[in-house]
């Protein structure tokens, strides 16, 4: 009989979720340095390289790779044999106690981005807590778990199907992936659930990204078993799209692919896909009643030593002096170092600033002629500015997009991803523009944040407006005036050359 301590549940929990806030699962980080080498596409090449600098000074400094970091998920398996040494808490709240601590912890607070009340006033828990928990009793008699910390990008990119018997799942797979966009931060991982019912093939798909990645070490081997062969088809048929990282165009956009799969009814056929982003946190450790689990940090020789990532020739721009004349100058595809005062701004800040318009009422401060940044940062430790502070998904905001350019007055945008053709129209009629920064390069983005202040909306938390100071924050032209979007020509024109390969 194994005894496990309340204590040493909560220690491991929040523990695990600091580390994997922090270092990159070592597989993850050879397979992205990887792909940078093999990849010929300069700006998604650019992109990787940004990542994995991100990601060695994350790693050297212990701080988050991604702003978001995620709403947490536990698998956790409990051997029959375990007993507690206290049975006043439930385990969802010995893991729930777990997250409490890693994501409040005053030497690296990690962002709360859970809201309870989802339907209605969405109040963020400050702590983000609760986790979604999944237990399972098995044989044994130590207490298994795995964690994995999503964030919003990428899981909101899940998708699923009850396709026929009949139907061609691959077929719906990699057409779906052709719809996903860049919001999930690729490359990364997809993880795919076969079969089962609609609720226990998401739950496989999640399950799936949680498996090592080994698909770079075997995909050019001769003989393959039917399942690495499945794999490898699906794989080399999502990278033949040519939507590459950040979705610019390029030949690596899935570094992996998993699969699992359960029996389903005759008359279903269940598929379920989630792409994991460039941060993929993970996590699996045993507890077998010696005390909390132990996380040591990799190697530094683990982490390539990039330092050709401003291989592409970069233009200094002064926010404090731009105008529409010279924005006008620039093109989809350039390099941009950007320099002076920006504003942020995401979903939240958008709605209430939409409502008090509505209303009639004044907005807190001046928006026009500024560029705002969708951005929901972590807070600042030491001397920090500010904390790890990479782009949002910009496509959630398209729906405010004509209002911040025609009623507001914003004179552009930075965020991540692509935006819908009424988005693109609209910032080709004010003569206006949007920049990406690169998803999942928060720390090193945030190195280039000077100065930050909350400026209004102070209680919506990590969603508050700040205005940042920056210094040669590296963005690149993703819509200019005349409508030109990179996110259309960039993958439209690698998918013709990665079908040449």
């Amino acid at each position: 009989m194994t005894v496990i301590k309340t204590a040493d549940v909560i220690q491991s929990v929040a523990d695990a979720l600091q580390y994997i806030a922090c270092y990159h699962p070592q597989d993850y980080l050879h397979a992205l340095h990887g792909a940078y080498l093999r990849e010929s596409s300069p700006a998604a090449k650019d992109a990787m390289a940004q990542m994995l600098i991100n990601s060695r000074l994350c790693a050297q400094n212990h701080r988050p790779i991604c702003q978001d970091t995620g709403i947490v998920t536990a698998f956790v398996k409990v051997g029959m044999a375990v007993r507690w040494d206290n049975t006043n808490s439930s385990l969802l709240e010995m893991i729930n106690q777990g997250v409490r601590q890693a994501y409040t912890c005053k030497n690296n607070p990690l962002r709360a981005s859970v809201l309870s009340d989802p339907a209605g006033s969405r109040r963020n828990s400050g702590d983000n807590s609760p986790a979604i928990v999944h237990v399972e009793l098995v044989a044994g008699d130590q207490l298994d778990i795995s964690l994995t910390a999503k964030g919003g990008g990428s899981e909101n990119k899940a998708r699923f199907a009850n396709l026929n018997p009949s139907d061609d799942w691959v077929d719906w797979v990699v057409n779906t992936m052709e719809t996903l966009g860049a919001g999930w931060c690729p490359p990364g991982v997809l993880g795919l659930g076969i079969g089962g019912t609609a609720d226990k093939a998401m739950l496989l798909a999640k399950q799936s990204l949680m498996q090592p990645i080994d698909l770079p070490q075997w995909q050019h081997q001769s003989k393959l078993t039917a399942s690495e062969q499945l794999r490898l088809t699906i794989y080399n048929k999502i990278n033949a799209l040519g939507i590459g990282a950040q979705g610019l165009g390029g030949q690596t956009t899935v570094l992996d692919v998993k699969i699992l799969d359960y029996p389903t009814h005759a008359a279903s056929l269940p598929v379920a896909l989630m792409p994991n982003c460039v941060a993929n946190r993970h996590i699996h450790f045993v507890l077998d009643g010696h005390g909390a689990a132990q996380f040591i940090p990799p190697d530094w020789a683990a982490w390539p030593k990039i330092h050709n990532d401003n291989e592409i020739p970069a233009k200094k721009v002064d926010l404090n002096q731009i105008n529409a004349a010279e924005i006008a100058t620039w093109h989809s595809g350039q390099r941009l170092l950007l320099s002076g005062k920006i504003l942020t701004g995401r979903d939240a800040a958008h709605k209430r600033i939409a409502d008090l318009l509505r209303q009639g009422q004044a907005l807190p401060i001046d928006f026009k002629g500024r560029f705002i940044y969708y951005v929901g940062p972590v807070d600042a430790v030491g001397d920090e500015a500010v904390g790890p502070a990479g782009p949002t998904t910009a496509t959630r905001m398209d729906k405010f997009t004509d209002m911040m350019l025609s009623e507001v007055g914003i004179l552009g945008m930075i965020g991540k991803a692509e935006r819908g053709p009424a988005t693109i129209a609209s910032i080709k009629r004010h003569g206006s523009v949007y920049l990406i920064a690169v998803g999942g390069a928060a720390y090193r983005v945030s190195q280039t944040i000077k100065h930050a202040q909350v400026v209004a909306f102070a209680d919506l938390g990590m969603e508050a407006i700040h205005e940042f100071t920056v210094e040669d924050m590296p963005v690149t032209v993703a819509v200019d005036s005349r409508g030109q979007s990179l996110h259309h020509t960039g993958p439209k024109a690698w998918k013709i050359k990665v079908e040449s390969l």
